[in-house]
């Protein structure tokens, strides 16, 4: 059953049998740490429909979301036991060595395929950017983009700092925060517009059919560390909490939006534990989607073991899950470029997990080459080569591999 299994990875896309048995030699070490450490594996039969799915009903924290926000919820779900969804931020909007052309990716220049989740930054259209950004309307743009080929979209907030006027990185007053919760402070007012912004961008999100295009929401980020404004050396566990429950609500019952899936990413770098993913955890009815950000370098284990403890929680709450943030800076390992990093640090970490997206850190434009900020595939890398051996497996999935993520899944009820 195991060898039956191992052999469907890579027989889908993977016609040229040299490099198949290639590919077969080197992810061997992953698929047996797979094995070894964890029972739940895509397509557990061998028989290549990916497992069957099982009835099962969950809830969404927004009870009038769209039809199609609950079909992809749905989708996020079964995908887990179908394979993993790869994803890289601002891909679509800009590259290394190319910025804001329509139709262009980097990860599509290295394997032929666009990623199957786009990963955005919204802060821009919310804080006092929103009329200075050279970028807002190519997010728009993408977005449509990316919708229109099925791909699955995903949001952040590097946010100004609202009181202070720095960055997202600007801890300097730990009261941010609690003005924000302070009815009618000038930073909650500040903060209300802010959320207004967002409301009136993300509703302007629409298919060619009119409807509302559903956005994976991923505000306050990393809340575990200490270097933003809502991080853990700025707020008490009860005004994180409370901040992120004022978000939730001003949104979905103030303002009216129905097209988001609210997703939490705790920072784990280190080999951690399941209760380390619920720091701060703002209630089962206020979160939809359990992400992880994990920059563990080339700390394998680390992310193996994380990314088990993101599916035995989803699978204890009912809630799909996935990898919200990783990568190495630069794809480099000793001071050299990593040739085989995409089999040996993600695949092998990640193989049979049951997580439904790895979502890579973004790859800076900078046509000179000057500095090392990318953390995605692209031409002019050593690895990219080894990306395509990456792609080639049937368990990661790329934009032409998703089933029709916004139509309901049989089995699957979402309330």
């Amino acid at each position: 059953m195991m060898e039956a299994s191992f052999i469907h990875i890579y027989s889908k896309k993977n016609t040229d049998m040299t490099k198949f048995t290639y590919s077969l030699l080197i992810l061997a070490s992953a698929f047996l740490m797979a094995c070894s450490t964890d029972e739940s594996t895509v397509d557990p039969d061998g028989d290549g429909d990916g497992g069957s799915v099982e009835p099962v009903t969950l809830q969404l924290v927004d009870k009038s979301a769209t039809d199609e926000t609950k079909a992809l919820y749905a989708n996020l779900w079964d995908v887990q036991s179908r394979g993993m969804m790869f994803g890289h931020h601002d891909d679509l909007l800009y590259g290394r060595e190319w910025y804001a052309e329509s139709g262009r990716s980097d990860t599509k220049e290295v394997c032929g395929d666009y990623p199957a989740v786009f990963s955005v930054d919204f802060a821009e259209v919310m804080d006092e950017r929103y009329l200075s950004s050279d970028l807002n309307d190519d997010r728009k743009r993408t977005i449509m983009e990316a919708r229109a080929r099925g791909e699955v979209i995903t949001a952040c907030l590097h946010l100004n700092n609202p009181k202070t006027g720095g960055d997202s990185w600007d801890n300097s007053d730990n009261t941010v925060v609690k003005g924000i919760l302070e009815e009618g402070s000038e930073v909650n007012m500040t903060y209300k517009v802010w959320l207004d912004r967002l409301a009136t961008f993300v509703t302007s999100l629409k298919d060619e059919n009119g409807k509302l295009i559903p956005i994976i929401f991923r505000p306050y980020h990393e809340h575990t560390q200490s270097w933003s404004w809502w991080g853990s050396s700025c707020t008490t566990q009860e005004e994180f909490i409370s901040f992120w429950k004022f978000t939730v609500d001003y949104l979905t019952l103030e303002m009216g939006v129905h097209n988001l899936i609210f997703a939490i990413s705790p920072q784990i770098d280190s080999e951690g534990t399941v209760d380390n993913l619920l720091y701060r955890w703002p209630g089962d009815d206020y979160v939809d989607f359990i992400g992880m950000d994990s920059y563990h370098g080339t700390n394998t284990k680390s992310l193996a073991t994380n990314s088990r403890n993101l599916a035995t929680l989803s699978k204890e709450k009912l809630k799909p899950c996935g990898v919200t943030e990783t990568g190495i800076e630069g794809v480099r390992k000793d001071g050299k470029e990593y040739t085989d990093y995409w089999t040996q640090e993600i695949m092998s970490a990640m193989y049979g997990k049951g997580v439904s997206l790895v979502v890579m850190w973004r790859n800076k434009y900078d046509p000179t080459g000057s500095g090392y900020h990318y953390y995605g595939p692209w031409i002019g890398h050593s690895s990219a080569n080894d990306f395509v051996t990456f792609y080639e497996s049937d368990y990661m999935l790329f934009s032409s591999d998703l089933p029709d993520m916004y139509e309901a899944v049989e089995g699957i009820t979402v309330q």
